[in-house]
């Protein structure tokens, strides 16, 4: 089935007393995450100016909202294994807007995102504030972005992507992108480069519908923000990081695509995420 926002399935409404929650959560969610915004932004004034891109306190706030964020809303967040040290590329599979705030809340990391999320109101608006790097869907930028991910990199930032390309309904994990991972293997990137694959795994209550926290097909964000907020008693969000690899360990970008899908699909079933056949589409 597709996403019908006329045909909300069981588990995405909001029923009686539950309205009582999404009030509560939503309020206290949304003061500590745009005041911290503020925060960010006023300390940013001073970082930006002596660190430029180098971001030696922002990062320690976005984290402190983000684990902070799973407690308000009585989510429980498990982290398996340790996050890479140093600078380097992370890869995840994506299946709601949820991941922004569990990736983020283990180890500091920048998101690299299409260029359209930057003018998304709210999103984009908190996306530019934490140092998200846009990239635009046009091998002409190849060489602009390719000096971009250097930059970054060479600050010590750990850049994070969706290879997938989209959010899955939280069951599978859908094939990496080949041309997504065709920066990494630039002469001046790829001799030094590791890549941490990362599954991460949503387990609903015993009881409700599995799809619970997956955001995909023509799914609003104000229908699965309202669900989520809603839901009494919440599951839990597993971020399983698995063994970095070295880019120049490959011969190319589909065989490092490969890869990393199959470490992080792996991961996806041995820690609870569904086990549904390849489909390629996002939409099951």
């Amino acid at each position: 089935m597709t996403w019908q926002s006329d045909d909300i399935p069981p588990s995405h409404r909001v029923r009686g007393w539950a309205w009582g929650l999404v009030v509560l959560r939503g309020v206290v969610v949304g003061t500590l995450t745009f005041g911290c915004l503020a925060l960010l932004l006023l300390v940013r004034l001073v970082e930006r100016p002596l660190c430029g891109q180098g971001r030696p306190v922002t990062p320690h706030i976005t984290q402190f909202v983000c684990r902070s964020a799973f407690v308000l809303m009585g989510i429980r967040f498990e982290r398996i294994g340790a996050p890479m040290a140093g600078p380097g590329a992370v890869v995840a599979n994506h299946t709601s807007w949820l991941d922004i705030f569990a990736l983020n809340a283990s180890k500091r990391i920048y998101f690299v995102s299409k260029s359209e999320v930057a003018g998304w109101p709210g999103i984009g608006w908190l996306a530019r504030a934490t140092g998200t790097v846009f990239i635009a869907r046009d091998r002409r930028d190849a060489h602009a972005q390719v000096e971009v991910f250097r930059q970054r990199l060479g600050h010590g930032h750990k850049l994070l992507f969706f290879p997938e390309g989209t959010s899955t309904d939280g069951r599978q994990v859908l094939a990496f992108k080949p041309t997504l991972f065709a920066a990494f293997f630039d002469e001046d990137l790829r001799a030094d480069l590791s890549i941490q694959p990362v599954s991460v795994v949503y387990v609903a209550p015993d009881g409700v519908d599995e799809l619970l926290y997956g955001w995909w097909g023509d799914m609003d964000f104000g229908t699965h923000l309202l669900a989520t907020l809603a839901q009494s008693p919440q599951g839990r969000v597993r971020v399983v990081y698995h063994d970095p690899v070295r880019v120049a360990d490959f011969d190319g970008r589909k065989a490092l695509a490969a890869h990393l899908e199959r470490v992080v699909r792996a991961g996806h079933s041995a820690h609870g995420g569904g086990n549904l056949p390849q489909r390629g589409d996002g939409i099951v």
